[in-house]
């Protein structure tokens, strides 16, 4: 059974064959039902779960031409157009090439503070808190772009410490990569972050955190 990489809908299934017609634009129950060979039934319970996944979204209603009921539209979410690209980790790591090759060594590090500090932004900015707080918030963060990341305390800091890295195809490559995650951790923290990633073919993140405040 065929699945988009990433993605938790195979897309040869009923569910999968229903998010294929709503990327082509919204659709009506009937429409999906008729396009998939499915019940109408079938297709409601689908995408029932689709939307409390945050796949599906409700688009509001196709008024006819006739007094009939107006039919409800449904459509993917921008979340779940995401999940069906192969795109990012290949631009990603065609950009850090461009970037590396292009700048000098002072000002891509620079430039990868500067995304570190704007994806922190773009995730709720400096958190709140304790010092634990503050340094479980960066380790969500971190899960939330596809980190496998627990954190630990090693008597003097706080650890980050990663099973899987988000940018891995990147990173091993490009192991400077990790300063934009670094910027990130500190932004979301507000406390220093001393990088001690493994890097190599499966990097791993590693960032040990102790309050600057």
């Amino acid at each position: 059974m065929a699945s988009t990489p990433g993605s938790p809908v195979d897309i040869a299934s009923t569910r999968g064959r229903i998010t294929a017609q709503l990327r082509r634009g919204e659709r009506s129950v009937d429409e999906i039902a008729r396009a998939v060979g499915t019940t109408t039934n079938a297709v409601r319970s689908h995408l029932s779960a689709l939307e409390r996944d945050g796949l599906v979204r409700n688009a509001g209603v196709r008024r006819g031409k006739g007094a009939g009921k107006p039919a409800a539209l449904f459509a993917l979410t921008a979340e779940a157009e995401l999940l069906f690209s192969r795109a990012y980790p290949a631009v990603l790591t065609a950009v850090m090439e461009t970037l590396v090759s292009k700048l000098e060594g002072p000002q891509a590090a620079a430039v990868l503070r500067d995304v570190g500090a704007r994806l922190a932004e773009s995730m709720g900015g400096e958190a709140k808190g304790t010092l634990r707080q503050r340094v479980d918030a960066a380790a969500a963060a971190l899960i939330s772009l596809g980190g496998d990341v627990e954190v630990t305390d090693d008597g003097q800091a706080l650890v980050i410490r990663g099973y899987g890295c988000p940018l891995a195809q990147s990173v091993a490559k490009h192991p400077e990569t990790c300063r934009a995650v670094r910027s990130m951790v500190q932004r979301v923290t507000g406390a220093h972050a001393e990088e001690r990633c493994e890097h190599g073919a499966r990097p791993q993140c590693r960032f040990r955190v102790s309050d600057g405040r």
